[in-house]
């Protein structure tokens, strides 16, 4: 009963079910013990149940050990891995390649050919492929060698985005592509929307009419590649690239592609401006820049208003002003401008 103002405390006589000082020490020595150490508190109760022993319920186990911190996990485990979020950005042909394998089925059960696709990221366009009848690393260095070496790309002026499959990861790959210069980009554990544009591609192959869903043998899938390959290279209009194929925008034919289109509309417009509610049209441009996981929206605008404030103060303006960064540079470099002027 609680103590009413001004009175002594009442103290309580100690729970009948208190384990006693002996039998808590009991527990710790049973758990400590050879025997038990590497074992759960579950397996080292049932063991001494059935030798008829007794000393406390599994939850008092739990209890007494818990006071002492030691109900961690005893099983060894892997430590939790925490993987970058890829950030991938292209503002140019042979910039940055995105790679994928995918599985083409046979008329043989359980037998697989091996799809290897690698896309220029800007463009969209298949800078190399290969089927084969395995999946390996030796193959994917002859692939990206081959590559390499075909578009002329210099030493240090590519990234390679891939997944974390075992042709991706193996040593002897990553070792090629340190000898060549070339950084490496890897996807997130089952994260598919890191390698978009190669899903999204594979998705396009599987999808075609003429895809005849399995193949007779390896010949037969490298002809029906090959096929495939032309035509989403070079007369694919691809929706991504306001419809232009991935050849036009590689190869930088889009300026003079999209001269004729326009000219064309103009033309369209001229003669029946009235069927054009919007006015005259203007032809749609691949975009300059392709990024994979973007920033999030938040971050851009953080940085933008940190340069902001830095630049304010250097120019002895308000930290709060709402001008632009480069024109709070500009005052500032005015200002000095003056100050050196009048001090001369």
């Amino acid at each position: 009963m609680a103590a009413e103002d001004g009175d002594t405390p009442v103290e309580r006589p100690p729970s009948p079910r208190k384990l006693s000082d002996d039998e808590t020490a009991e527990i710790v020595e049973v758990m400590h013990s050879e025997r038990f150490a590497d074992q759960t508190v579950r397996q080292a109760h049932a063991e001494l149940l059935d030798e008829g022993r007794y000393i406390a319920s599994v939850r008092t186990f739990y209890r007494v050990l818990a006071a002492l911190g030691e109900t961690r996990e005893r099983r060894n485990q892997r430590a939790p891995q925490h993987h970058a979020v890829p950030r991938l950005e292209a503002r140019r042909p042979n910039e940055v390649w995105t790679w994928d394998i995918t599985k083409l089925r046979t008329f043989v059960s359980g037998v697989f050919l091996n799809l290897y696709l690698v896309l220029d990221l800007y463009s969209r366009y298949p800078v190399a492929w290969m089927v084969a009848e395995r999946e390996n690393s030796a193959l994917s260095k002859q692939l990206f060698s081959e590559a390499i070496a075909r578009h002329q790309v210099e030493l240090g002026s590519i990234i390679v985005h891939n997944d974390r499959g075992a042709p991706m990861t193996a040593v002897g790959f990553t070792d090629l592509l340190a000898e060549l210069g070339v950084e490496r980009s890897l996807s997130r554990p089952r994260v598919s929307n890191d390698n978009p544009h190669s899903e999204s591609c594979f998705k396009t192959v599987k999808q075609q009419p003429d895809y005849p869903g399995r193949f007779l043998d390896v010949g037969h899938a490298r002809t029906w590649t090959a096929d495939f390959i032309d035509w989403y290279a070079n007369h694919h209009r691809h929706s991504g690239l306001a419809f232009f194929t991935p050849a036009d925008v590689f190869f930088g034919r889009v300026d003079d592609l999209a001269a004729v289109r326009q000219a064309t509309m103009d033309a369209a417009y001229d003669a029946h401006p009235e069927r054009f509610v919007r006015g005259r049209p203007t032809v749609s441009l691949p975009p300059t820049r392709v990024v994979i996981n973007p920033p999030e929206p938040g971050v851009e605008a953080i940085a933008a208003t940190e340069a902001r404030a830095e630049a304010a103060q250097l120019a002895g303006l308000p930290t709060t002003s709402t001008a632009p960064a480069e024109a709070i540079a500009d005052i500032a470099l005015v200002q000095a401008g003056v100050a050196m002027a009048g001090g001369s």
